[in-house]
């Protein structure tokens, strides 16, 4: 080829300088364009000085040749988009059998190193069709006790292939000595602690990493707590698994916690996953007073760090104690978005006597005074507009006066805007139709939709939905609280009895709700009497067997058949209402046709509201 290269040269269809790419090109037969990515070269055609090259989306794509020579990356047979293109299946056998040999060949492709994104990209899908994760993860784990690559410990720095065999010791002492301070020490240092296993030699690797960490744990104790205070756990655990001896001196965690930091800010700077081993450090430290100091910072801790608390202290049995601490933070109004975001999101059985109304009124404080703390308002309110069934949820229980006042709340909260307020109503609307009215602004028509009632039967509806709302379903609250703590739910007839009087009692709270709001207590007075109305006794005879009967009409709740009483919305009711004395009527009951004429029709016995309050009080 080179003769017919040189041949083109001489006829001044190309550049000298352009033959060796060419001849690379034609040997290899593989190429990268910046623009168009990998290209197989299909032929060449001498004559017309060009190639024919297959890329993405252009097959069959024509280009000069010495166009090709400036523009073109010869790509070797070995690289690996070259084999995925002429050989894809024995790739995928290598990843099946080899994974060393496979990312060498990625790395070699890539002149020694690559990212592991750029490792995914060169391999997903076309070899790699499964779980690339646990693939990866497999893959690294041989990789790091192989002596020829560098695997780092960020994700966006390159896995590099060396040929010289470094030791996974040397490699990983090497790392932590060239390490710059404490945080990037204690990283390589739980590398090591992963891979003890591995170690050639356990006892002296852990002597020289002890030995070190001791050193910048005596410098960091007061300057950088949190990392001191991990440094110490990791220094411990690496002890724990070579063997290496205590020193003399040796700062530990409680010196540490004997230092007065504050529980809180200490803690929130410890990553998460060391939270619960620093808690139980703060424990032993603090024996006789960890409850107290536990429940003083857990309103000025995040969300995490809430939950991290509230675990201690119910696995320790000391439930009542957090949730003592709970109530009067929700009470007073002052829970910390945090703590409500924790709370909201936990939302569990054992919370359940909790979990009210008065929760949602306290996120609605915590956010307008933390307005202006976007970070930390903006995470509970997104939270309660993403959780479709938190408001409903918390509302269930309330009072329909607390919703009403509740749902003003919110309309005039500056937290919320207008279009989200707008799906927040909605829900509670949907929970509790009975405020339809208060936050639409519209007026039902009374004739339509509301019910007449005597106030006796109003009083005694208003007297059980209050003991629904403030007795029956709190003790029901407790009662699934204490239910959820005995354990295993499958088998937990108390917990699974009491949410089934949960939805009972939810049910009839709605009923009641839906009844009162309609309801209009009278007390009959000035009923009319010339024809038969509301507040009236009827005096008939039945045309059938000529006995007299006496019906007295009353409200929607009224009823007591034995004495002849009936609410106006039965149909005996309904067919005697606006008629006159003489009048005959027909009405079915039990299925059987009755014919009555009215005698004579006179007004019932009044009895006022106040009336009612006080035979009801005695």
């Amino acid at each position: 080829m080179r003769e017919e290269f040189e041949k083109l040269v001489a006829a001044g269809k190309i550049e000298g300088r352009q033959v060796e790419t060419l001849l690379q090109l034609t040997t290899n037969g593989f190429c990268m364009h910046r623009s168009w990515g990998f290209g197989r070269i299909k032929t060449m055609d001498t004559v017309f000085a060009r190639f024919t090259i297959d890329f993405p989306g252009k097959v069959g794509h024509t280009m000069d040749l010495a166009f090709a020579a400036d523009s073109l990356k010869p790509i070797s047979k070995e690289h690996v988009l070259a084999r995925k293109a002429s050989d894809l299946e024995s790739l995928r056998q290598l990843a099946a059998t080899n994974h060393l040999e496979l990312v060498k060949l990625v790395l070699n492709s890539y002149e020694g190193e690559a990212t592991v994104d750029q490792i995914q990209q060169a391999l997903v899908p076309d070899v790699i069709r499964d779980d690339w994760k646990k693939w990866w993860e497999a893959a690294k784990r041989e990789l790091k006790k192989d002596g020829h690559f560098q695997v780092p410990l960020k994700k966006t720095e390159p896995v590099i292939y060396q040929a010289k065999e470094v030791s996974l010791q040397d490699r990983l002492l090497g790392e932590f000595r060239a390490a710059k301070g404490l945080k990037a020490r204690i990283l390589i240092a739980n590398e090591i602690h992963k891979n003890a296993a591995d170690l050639t030699d356990k006892a002296a690797a852990g002597k020289e990493i002890i030995t070190a960490l001791n050193g910048e744990i005596a410098t960091y104790q007061r300057t950088q707590p949190a990392v001191a205070l991990e440094a110490i756990f990791m220094r411990d655990e690496i002890r724990a698994i070579t063997g290496a001896g205590m020193s003399a001196g040796e700062v530990n965690a409680k010196t540490i916690w004997a230092q007065d930091t504050k529980l809180g800010l200490l803690l929130e700077a410890v990553p998460a996953a060391r939270h619960r081993r620093a808690l139980e450090s703060f424990k032993e430290t603090h024996p006789d007073n960890w409850i107290e100091l536990l429940r003083g910072s857990l309103n000025t801790v995040n969300a995490k760090l809430c939950r991290e608390f509230a675990d201690l202290l119910v696995e320790e049995g000391k439930i009542l104690e957090l949730k003592e601490t709970l109530s009067r933070l929700i009470g007073q109004h002052s829970a910390s978005t945090e703590l409500l975001l924790w709370l909201a999101k936990e939302r569990t059985d054992a919370f359940a006597d909790i979990l009210g109304p008065e929760v949602f009124r306290a996120m609605l404080t915590a956010m307008e005074r933390d307005q202006f703390n976007e970070k930390r308002s903006n995470r509970l309110r997104d939270f309660i507009l993403s959780d479709q069934e938190l408001l409903p949820e918390l509302t269930a229980s309330a009072e329909l006066e607390f919703i009403k006042d509740l749902t003003r709340a919110l309309q005039l909260s500056p937290v919320f805007d207008d279009m989200d307020k707008r799906s927040l109503l909605a829900r509670i609307v949907k929970r509790h139709p009975a405020v339809q009215s208060l936050i639409s602004g519209e007026q039902t028509n009374k004739a339509d939709t509301s019910l007449v009632v005597s106030w006796e039967s109003l009083e005694r509806r208003r007297t059980e939905y209050n003991e629904l709302v403030h007795k029956k379903i709190p003790a029901n609250s407790k009662e699934i609280a204490l239910a959820r703590s005995y354990g295993d739910l499958r088998e937990n007839h108390e917990y699974k009895a009491a949410k089934e009087m949960q939805k009972v009692l939810m049910r009839r709270k709605e009923e009641l709700e839906a009844a009162l709001v309609r309801a209009r207590g009278t007390d009959f007075a000035n009923a009319k009497t010339d024809v038969v109305s509301i507040g009236t006794i009827v005096h008939a005879v039945n045309l059938q067997n000529n006995r007299r009967e006496t019906f007295t009409i009353l409200g929607a709740w009224d009823s007591d058949p034995d004495k002849g009483v009936v609410s106006y919305l039965t149909p005996v009711a309904q067919s005697l209402m606006n008629r006159k004395p003489g009048d005959e009527v027909v009405f079915e009951l039990e299925g059987a046709q009755h014919r009555h004429r009215i005698e004579s029709i006179e007004a019932c016995p009044v009895m006022s509201a106040d009336a009612v309050t006080e035979t009801a009080a005695a």
